[in-house]
């Protein structure tokens, strides 16, 4: 069975490999990682994922810029997005993925608070693949 494609799109190397060993319990991924926006939007479009696990703090284009132009695309729009955010830790201030279906008109299959809970990050992509 071919591996399922999964992008990983976040400026730190070791949160990177963090995912890889989380969803490695779950199933064979091809972990393709990406350090920044413009590389993530590339390689969507490269390298067609089935899920993109997406930081919001990124250098460049923040998380919500790069969930909008995946959004946007024709050939890219269903494909589901986790959301990793330390936004909470660092400035109190929550976010969930229905603030996100108000202001941007779509939200993403679930949006997750860094440090990261492996057993949700888990559950939300079995949900991706269920």
């Amino acid at each position: 069975m071919a591996n399922k494609k999964v992008l990983v799109v976040d400026d730190e190397p070791d949160a990177i490999e963090f995912v890889k060993a989380v969803l490695d319990e779950v199933d064979d991924f091809e972990i393709i990682p990406a350090y920044d926006g413009e590389e993530g939007i590339k390689k969507v479009a490269e390298h067609k994922p089935q899920l993109i696990i997406l930081d919001v703090m990124l250098p460049g284009q923040d998380g919500f810029q790069v969930f909008y132009e995946i959004r946007k695309n024709e050939s890219s729009k269903n494909i589901p997005i986790i959301m990793l955010t330390g936004v909470a830790n660092k400035t109190g201030i929550q976010f969930f993925k229905k603030d996100m279906k108000e202001y941007m008109g779509q939200e993403p299959l679930e949006y997750i608070e860094k440090p990261l809970d492996p057993e949700k990050l888990q559950n939300a992509v079995k949900e991706a693949f269920a």
